[in-house]
């Protein structure tokens, strides 16, 4: 079965802004589109995931349509959270509990909007004959969004296709929900962009940084900037314009200014990130330990405070970082002994001793 994919015609002379996964974070996504400085003369993709882990899915969605009426060069793909009203239509178990643990869903917004609770309902049918008279116009919506579309110059895809020469007969559940696409590979002749998997979790041995991988020889880039999933998450947006391919981002975290200069001597940089959190500790120090990622099998100089019973106990970044006085960075994590957990401009993550603040 072939997916749902469109063809555009690109007008050369216009910029294209393309922004991946929302996630319902509404005020977040407006600041974006008024950074990159987005007017409707441009084209803009929005790549799948508009809805769930944040507050305003139906408000997203909403403001999302608002957007496609105001402009003929705004085009919309599903992602796999745009669609979880299929479990409960499915009749798929496992979605009630997906809603207990998940209060910021579209599925709960739905009800407490009717000041209704789950347990209001006997059966999943029921739910979706809730849902269905309530919101079945809104869900139709969703559930029309294509799956991809594809220009002369890129793909775009929520979650990849698989590696074959026939990408169009790629299952849905791989468009979707496809993890670990980047590492993959594919045979398209041209860019295939996406989201859904956390560029950060590819740098396990790099530089951690949630801002998009371009790659033009894999014919790769990954937008996914983790918001509303990592503490450093950002939304981000990128720009094509001619020949050029630029990015930019925001995020929530607060902002401080350096006061003393930093140089890092140690050239430590990486991530660890899902899934490969299981460690094994080598040489303790008072701030970090020298530990061997054992599914990945690289070293990584991991902060004390997230080694738990020989696991990290979220994603961190292993970076270590300088800074110049008078920078201003975001301030990820500045609970820790001795050293501070920062973003600077450029979205690399890593960490700066507590002095460099004053």
């Amino acid at each position: 079965m072939l997916l749902d994919c469109r063809k555009v015609e690109l007008d050369k002379n216009r910029r294209v802004i393309i922004i991946s996964d929302v996630h319902a974070n509404l005020p977040l996504f407006k600041r974006l589109l008024t950074k990159v400085n987005y007017t409707p003369d441009d084209y803009l993709f929005i790549n799948g995931d508009l809805c769930e882990k944040g507050p305003d899915s139906l408000e997203t969605v909403a403001f999302a349509r608002e957007l496609v009426a105001g402009s003929e060069r705004v085009f919309l793909t599903k992602g796999n959270c745009d669609i979880v009203h299929r479990y409960v239509y499915d009749n798929v178990e496992g979605i009630k509990n997906y809603m207990v643990k998940q209060p910021y869903s579209i599925l709960n917004e739905m009800l407490e909007q009717h000041d209704a609770q789950l347990d209001d309902f006997s059966s999943l049918q029921e739910l979706g004959a809730f849902y269905r008279d309530h919101y079945g116009e809104t869900l139709d919506w969703l559930e029309d969004l294509p799956v991809a579309f594809e220009t002369d110059e890129f793909i775009i895809i929520h979650a990849g296709v698989e590696n074959r020469p026939d990408w169009q007969h790629t299952s849905l559940a791989n468009a979707l929900s496809m993890p670990s696409f980047y590492e993959q590979g594919h045979m398209v002749d041209k860019p295939v962009i996406v989201g859904h998997w956390p560029v950060v979790n590819y740098r396990a041995a790099a530089i951690s940084s949630n801002s998009p991988v371009i790659d033009e020889t894999k014919k790769v880039i990954a937008l996914d900037g983790g918001n509303g999933i990592k503490r450093d998450g950002q939304l981000n947006a990128l720009i094509w314009e001619g020949s050029d391919i630029l990015y930019d981002y925001v995020d929530e975290l607060p902002i401080a200014v350096i006061r003393r200069a930093h140089k890092d001597q140690t050239n430590n940089c990486g991530t660890v990130t899902y899934p490969n959190y299981e460690l094994e500790e080598i040489q303790r120090e008072m701030y970090f330990t020298l530990c061997e990622n054992k599914n990945l099998r690289i070293q990584q100089w991991v902060k004390n405070e997230y080694i738990v019973n020989g696991m990290c106990k979220s994603d961190v970044s292993t970076t270590f970082l300088s800074v110049e006085e008078g920078e201003f960075v975001s301030i990820v994590n500045n609970a820790c002994d001795g050293f501070i957990l920062v973003k600077t401009h450029d979205g690399s993550v890593g960490w700066i001793p507590k002095e460099c603040l004053g």
